[in-house]
């Protein structure tokens, strides 16, 4: 009990500073300070961010992936005006190695509209009228005479929304492509291909994609979640996961070299969260995604073992970790290099031309390196993780490695991981906590007290465990603290990021959607308030709340200065509920206008953005002088950005 009155003693001194401390000089802070977090959970990958239609386009789903599923998941067979046939799933002549599964289309009978299979994509697959969508498939003409074919965008009823065709030209597996121009929107079409005549094929590699990709690219990403994500002007991101990177066993560790390259060459696998990574997102992409957004790329992988929850184990405690042979560890350590070089080398080496035969010969300028996610703190773990610490500084100083200290705030796994990245100097160490609202209002002091000598800290995955006003208001008021500890925070994520409605594995999440549109929580506008107004310096001891003696865990400020356009940015937090009063003593900075920008981020507690409601609880932008920052009624529930113009600019 003693303990906690002093963390809160600790907590409210910074809270609500005096203004005796105005003078003192301001602190750098990291600009890499706010960014996001990616990881293939809630079905954000396929079916979400990856802007692919076709639900396993490959045949490669299996009851690995979900108990319910083979290679014909979303697919079926279909036959309509009394044609006739038969379907399988082969592998004895695969389009590659790496994809082996393929449908054998047998036509015995066309009959009056012809044979073949029905896709009902994810749910369903949306469409908007008078849009292009681009359609291809692989395909071997295993008959003698050429077989025609017709593609179809169908609705209810069998509407007919969009129609193509084409002819085989012959033996082999061939690409086939065409363009769909629908005539009206739909919400659950489906793609059917038929073949027109008698003949025999094999079929793989079925897909869909608008044309209408973020920046109309190939192989893109759905438009409007990349905006949404763009919008939060993240200064990082960390991808493709967490949990996900060390896999379920050694089996399933993620290896970033098996999602580069053609597509339909690309390796599948199971995901962790129980589904299915068609793996069309890649490394490559995610590279690209972070240069579009203007996001510094942060790469995740292994330590070289699996994650301890292997098999369920996380139901007694944790003990399915087990590590790569020291046989292997060489060639894991290799790929791990390759990476970088993969990112950042010449066109003139090895995998920098892998990067431009792709579509990139610029590196992508790649400065930060994750390694391992939430481990448990084992020998294992601590002799792997060494091996491949040490041999990437030595090759690359230039790149920062992140390490990790476990899945929680504080515990064995905590302390042990911090005592471990101290004794090798690591630069970096990634912190993870999801906790209730109260626990980020009592512990803003928590980096204050850090020892800056030691390794800087990011906060890789954090939310208070709800969607509603209050977890995203209390979720701010820590915010303010990293920002005050800028200088030994050095970044920080809210984690999960995005999450379909309709395959949801965790909760809460950033960003929520469905075929149709998206739905950007309350937190999502807390997130990007702060960081679309981040600033390099902190000034301490700016804003003080009259008459507040230290007992209201429900009040935060802080003060940063965007040193690129001279604008001082206040943040002010009430998580209470009663308006409260602050007081900004701006005396120190000189030559600021008159006038501020205002935005309110307000409500009750429990008032929450959703699919039905997407845009309940919003910023609101107005402009006040900056004289009445000397008395700032504060609104209960609340967030106030502030944002005030050097007149030198």
């Amino acid at each position: 009990m003693q303990k906690l009155k002093y963390c809160v003693f600790i907590a409210l001194t910074c809270l609500c500073p005096s203004l005796h401390a105005q003078n003192k000089q301001a602190k750098p802070i990291s600009t890499d300070l706010f960014g996001v977090f990616f990881e293939d959970l809630s079905y954000s990958a396929d079916g979400g961010l990856y802007a692919e239609l076709i639900q396993n386009r490959s045949f490669e789903y299996s009851a690995s992936d979900k108990r319910e599923w083979h290679p014909l998941t979303a697919w079926e067979y279909t036959t309509q005006g009394f044609g006739y046939g038969t379907l399988s799933v082969e592998s004895a002549q695969p389009l590659n190695t790496n994809n082996p599964h393929y449908v054998l289309l047998n036509i015995e009978e066309e009959g009056q509209q012809g044979i073949g299979l029905t896709n009902s994509g994810y749910d369903g697959i949306a469409l908007k009228a008078n849009e292009k969508y681009n359609f291809s498939v692989y395909i071997n003409q295993l008959s003698a005479k050429p077989v025609s074919m017709q593609v179809q965008l169908r609705g209810k009823k069998d509407a007919v929304y969009a129609t193509a065709t084409f002819t085989t030209t012959g033996s082999g597996w061939k690409k086939y492509t065409a363009t769909l121009t629908t005539d009206q929107t739909a919400d659950s079409a489906k793609l059917v291909l038929l073949a027109k005549n008698k003949g025999k094929l094999g079929i793989d590699e079925v897909s869909l994609f608008p044309q209408k990709t973020y920046h109309n690219e190939q192989n893109g990403l759905r438009a409007d979640l990349v905006e949404a994500i763009a919008g939060l002007q993240p200064k990082f991101m960390r991808f493709p996961g967490g949990c996900l990177v060390h896999g379920d066993g050694l089996g399933n560790m993620y290896r970033w070299k098996n999602t580069i390259g053609p597509v339909e060459e690309r390796i599948q696998q199971r995901n962790i969260w129980n589904y299915h990574q068609s793996v069309g997102l890649g490394f490559y992409e995610y590279f690209r995604f972070c240069e579009d957004i203007g996001a510094k790329p942060l790469p995740v992988v292994s330590a070289g073992v699996s994650c301890q929850n292997s098999g369920g184990t996380w139901r007694i405690g944790g003990t399915g970790q087990k590590g790569l042979s020291m046989a292997d560890m060489a060639d894991y350590i290799q790929d791990v290099l390759d990476l970088i070089a993969y990112a950042n080398a010449p066109v003139t080496s090895t995998w920098g031309a892998k990067r431009a035969a792709a579509g990139h010969p610029k590196p992508f300028n790649l400065q930060y390196v994750g390694i391992g996610n939430e481990d448990k703190q084992t020998a294992d773990f601590r002799e792997r993780f060494k091996m491949i610490y040490d041999v990437v500084k030595a090759k690359h100083p230039e790149i920062t490695v992140i390490g990790t200290v476990g899945p929680s705030p504080s515990g064995e796994d905590y302390d042990l991981g911090w005592k471990f990245a101290n004794q090798l100097a690591v630069p970096v160490v990634d912190e993870h906590f999801y906790e209730k609202p109260d626990w980020f209002l009592t512990n803003n002091a928590r980096y204050d007290n850090y020892n800056r000598a030691n390794s800087k800290v990011y906060i890789g995955e954090y939310a208070s465990k709800g969607n509603a006003l209050i977890n995203a208001i209390a979720e701010a008021a820590f915010m303010t603290s990293i920002e005050r500890n800028g200088d030994v925070v050095k970044m920080a994520s809210y984690a999960p990021l995005l999450a379909n409605t309709k395959h949801t594995s965790w909760n809460p999440n950033l960003i929520y959607f469905d075929n149709k549109g998206i739905s950007p929580t309350v937190n999502y506008y807390v997130q990007q308030l702060f960081s679309a107004n981040q600033g390099n310096l902190f000034y301490p001891d700016v804003v003080s709340f009259d008459g507040k003696t230290g007992k209201d865990l429900v009040l935060a400020a802080s003060c940063v200065k965007d040193s690129k356009t001279g604008d001082i940015i206040l943040k002010i937090v009430n998580a209470g509920p009663g308006a409260a009063v602050a007081k900004a003593n701006l005396s120190a900075f000189k030559g600021l206008g008159n006038d501020a920008s205002l935005q309110v981020l307000s409500g009750t507690p429990d008032q929450k953005n959703s699919m039905a409601e997407p845009g309940k609880v919003l910023p609101v932008a107005s402009v006040i002088k900056t004289g009445a920052l000397a008395a700032y009624t504060v609104p209960a529930y609340s967030l106030s950005v502030i944002r005030i113009k050097s007149k030198s600019k």
